[in-house]
């Protein structure tokens, strides 16, 4: 009978396994500097799929300096919402040469859409307020490695 229930126990385990992994923030991800004019953003690459469908959820904290840069594969309207994300957030969508398309504030913890104004290939995330604060708007254009590999 204890054979039966320790072999429960490790199967429930081992299910639940990854359903506890996957309520992890990434922390670990490869990243790129990108530049707005005199500011550094040190920013995570999210490129996988599965990378880009957790993003930035479950993450108490980031830098103000650090952000999240969501590499798809080609332009397309490229919607976001902050189902698990605990952060309020502002999504800068951006075209291949850098410049911003349109940015959306986004609350933390809901299901609202926030969509690009037109095709894009990348979608960088940064803590509500950083771009208002450094008087980022949409038509500025970013810099740096992942924008200059599609020159």
């Amino acid at each position: 009978m204890k054979q039966k229930i320790s072999g429960l126990l490790w199967l429930i385990c081992c299910a639940a396994a990854p359903a506890l992994a996957a309520e992890q923030p990434q922390l670990n991800l490869p990243r790129s500097r990108i530049q707005a004019g005199m500011y550094q953003i040190d920013a995570q690459l999210a490129v996988t799929p599965g990378q880009r469908e957790i993003g930035l959820m479950y993450r108490p904290e980031m830098p103000q300096h650090e952000g999240m840069l969501f590499v798809f594969e080609q332009p397309a309207d490229q919607c976001f919402w902050m189902k698990n994300t605990i952060l309020p957030l502002t999504a800068a969508f951006v075209a291949d040469d850098g410049t911003i398309v349109n940015l959306a504030d986004m609350k933390p913890q809901t299901t609202d859409s926030h969509c690009s104004a037109k095709p894009v290939r990348f979608v960088l995330e940064m803590n509500q307020g950083w771009f208002t604060k450094k008087a980022i708007k949409a038509g500025y254009k970013l810099s740096g490695k992942p924008f200059d590999t599609l020159k």
